[in-house]
């Protein structure tokens, strides 16, 4: 290969989150000119170019290779490597790929024959070959610290980001994923220590803890040249681990990847008991230093994030510059996904035929409730079932309780829209309660935003008779309001909903898609939106003007400010009414109970109830804006996003005055239970 002179103009496509570690590494190179990024996510692309003052930004990879690179970098999901590299090969650049090479070893083939055919250089990224504590064990071994080696165990946990909505994703569809994604890495390390592997048992297994993959625990056991290998991967164990030990007849090497530190142990003279002791000891003592120097070095930039990646995006680069053969060839890449195939194959063929079994025919039922789990969805449930009525329900996982109410339990995630459309096929009326109430900004979308709108897209395409919708009074503008004004369904919204947190703006882009289909589909909905909910149970969630902080409620602000709270049952009866009032099409209302409650007097009812396990404080409002000047102060210096500002303070306060005319005349609701009469339940 010859050399090549002047700058190495280099290609990226992909912009998730391993993109800008080969970027970070690539800019450090002298010789090297990033020509462009190329990604079908056209926003992710552009802020990783704005980021690095990098000048192109495309979604078509022509267009990238008009700019002429002579490499391309492909940093895509593994199920596009194969088409993506054969097209940059074809337009007459090196390719270096993400691992796994390919899904299959027939791409693999294709890959090589193609880089062969035109004289190109293909490579791999196995990345774990160049972290800096596996190079140190890989010298201690060669240097004799072990002896003769016997085994070597790859141990791994992990997690991913959630589901986001849309369709799915091979993270969530494809069975062999987490394999596929990290059990690649465990594969060439252990022939890295071990030598060739001539035979492996992969096994997998699915706890029904995780939402998002279904095999999420993984072993495999490899009989190698020089010993034998074990690799473990999980994606419950927690704190995180990411060790490898290597195991031999005069030593142990322990290498901590995640703190990158690498213990060594010996025989030592004397008897065994001292040597384990001492072996022991002396680790110990050096990890004091160890540890903190490393936690040093990371933060001023001396010991870079992901340094496997890194180090591996700049070898390549820099065998190109020189001329010289890659570090990992394409035929190295090929090898893990050969002793792979079989056992990825089988988990994704049992995938594929579960998912497929979620779309098997259904016969027709009355109503739909999606969230049937929650507070308010089991209730719903129960009376809708007391009403005689064939229910079915969308559900993320089976559950007794529920297959034990509904006719029809369907499996799935409210942001998928496949399992949405079915679930909503065939019904009269559909209820959806569902979204979701924590986690990351990603599970809010999908279950909150991407559920509503796939719910609104299955009502329209089916012509389901009526959606009712449970918004949140969250949605109104709490801040802003005049206290001296009533609060009814024209009331202003929030008017700066990413300010309050993820549950208020997703659930306020839910209600507008929900209502945008009333006006521009003639969508038959009623959107509710329920006061604080309470009933038995209910004594565990703070009430409005209340924070839980570290297992303790404080109440802000007065205790004679009141709530708006209804009691769950009167808010099935609004729900039930809302689907067969005609009336009530098209409208908002708000269901909140008439009777005048206090913070004060809730709270107290709620501390008579849990007893000691209520840890309660009061604090003034103007304690909690001090203490929030302080932690927005402290997010502007880390530029990161805080859980308190001064905003969310003043949101705190409960809502009050509202006029119910619309509940009352045109819903023909009252509170059939009643405020009073249901605090003795609570």
């Amino acid at each position: 290969m010859s050399v090549v002179e002047n700058k190495l103009r280099i290609g990226i496509v992909g912009a998730g989150y391993v993109a800008r570690y080969h970027i970070e590494a690539l800019k450090r190179l002298d010789f090297v000119e990033i020509v462009g990024i190329c990604d079908l996510d056209h926003a992710a692309a552009g802020k990783l170019a704005q980021t690095y003052g990098i000048a192109l930004v495309t979604a078509d990879l022509a267009e990238l290779g008009a700019q002429r690179p002579h490499a391309i970098y492909v940093l895509t999901p593994p199920s596009s490597h194969a088409a993506l590299t054969l097209r940059a090969l074809d337009m007459g650049c090196h390719v270096f790929v993400e691992k796994p090479m390919a899904d299959s070893v027939a791409e693999c083939d294709a890959m090589i024959a193609k880089a062969r055919e035109k004289g190109l250089v293909l490579s791999v990224d196995h990345s774990d070959l160049f972290d800096p504590m596996v190079l140190r064990a890989k010298q201690l071994v060669e240097s004799g610290a072990c002896g003769e080696l016997i085994a070597v165990d790859v141990w791994r946990s992990s997690d991913y980001p959630p589901y986001g909505g849309g369709p799915l994703p091979g993270m969530v569809a494809q069975g062999s994923y987490p394999f596929r994604d990290l059990g690649v890495h465990g594969l060439y390390t252990l022939e890295a220590f071990l030598g060739e592997i001539a035979d492996v048992d992969i096994r997998y297994r699915s706890t029904g803890r995780s939402t998002t993959l279904k095999f999420d625990e993984w072993q495999a056991s490899a009989d190698c040249a020089r010993g034998a290998g074990r690799i473990m991967l999980s994606w419950n164990v927690r704190p995180m681990l990411n060790r490898i030990v290597v195991q031999g007849t005069r030593g142990m090497i322990e290498i901590d990847r995640f703190l990158q530190v690498c213990h060594v142990r010996r025989v030592l003279p004397g008897p065994k008991f001292i040597g384990i002791v001492l072996g022991a000891f002396f680790d110990a003592v050096r990890d004091v230093f160890r540890i903190p120097w490393n936690v040093l070095r990371f933060a001023t930039g001396g010991l870079k994030p992901s340094p496997g990646i890194q180090s591996g995006a700049a070898a390549f680069a820099q065998a190109l510059h020189d001329g010289k053969a890659p570090p990992v060839s394409a035929e190295d890449g090929r090898r893990p996904v050969a002793l792979m195939e079989a056992a990825c194959r089988r988990a994704d063929d049992e995938r594929r035929q579960e998912l497929d079994a979620r779309l098997e025919a259904i016969e027709p039922v009355d109503v739909l409730v999606t969230g049937a789990s929650g507070f308010l969805g089991r209730t719903l449930l129960q009376a809708l079932r007391r009403s005689g009525q064939r229910v079915r329900v969308l559900a993320r996982r089976p559950d007794a309780r529920l297959a034990s109410l509904a006719q029809q339990v369907v499996i799935g995630d409210l942001g998928d829209p496949r399992m949405v459309d079915h679930a909503v096929q065939g019904v009269r009326v559909v209820y959806h309660v569902g979204a979701a109430m924590g986690g990351s900004a990603k599970e809010f979308e999908a279950g909150t935003v991407w559920g509503t709108r796939n719910v609104v897209d299955a009502c329209l395409k089916h012509g389901t008779q009526k959606l009712v919708y449970v918004s949140s009074m969250s949605v109104l503008d709490h801040a802003g309001r005049d206290p001296s004004v009533a609060i009814n369904e024209t009331s202003a919204v929030e008017p700066h909903p990413d300010w309050r947190g993820s549950y208020t703006q997703t659930k306020l882009i839910a209600e507008i898609i929900v209502r945008d289909a009333i006006r521009d589909h003639d969508l038959p909905a009623v959107v509710i939106r329920p006061g604080q909910i309470i009933g038995p149970g209910s004594e565990n969630t703070t009430p409005n003007g209340t924070l839980a902080i570290a297992g303790r409620w404080i109440a802000v602000g007065s205790p004679a400010q009141t709530l708006p709270l209804v009691y769950v049952d009167d808010v099935v009866d609004a729900l039930l009414q809302a689907s067969n009032t005609p009336a009530a099409q098209g409208q908002v209302v708000h269901v909140v109970d008439p009777a005048i409650v206090t913070q004060g007097e809730y709270l107290d009812r709620v501390r008579r109830k849990r007893g000691k396990d209520l840890r309660l404080m009061r604090w003034p409002t103007g304690l909690l804006l001090a203490l929030a000047v302080g932690v927005e102060g402290l997010g502007k210096a880390m530029r990161r996003g805080v859980p308190l500002t001064r905003y969310r303070v003043r949101s705190l306060r409960p809502l009050a005055n509202f006029d119910q005319r619309v509940a009352r005349d045109v819903l023909g609701w009252e509170p059939r239970m009643g405020l009073r009469m249901s605090l003795i339940a609570i």
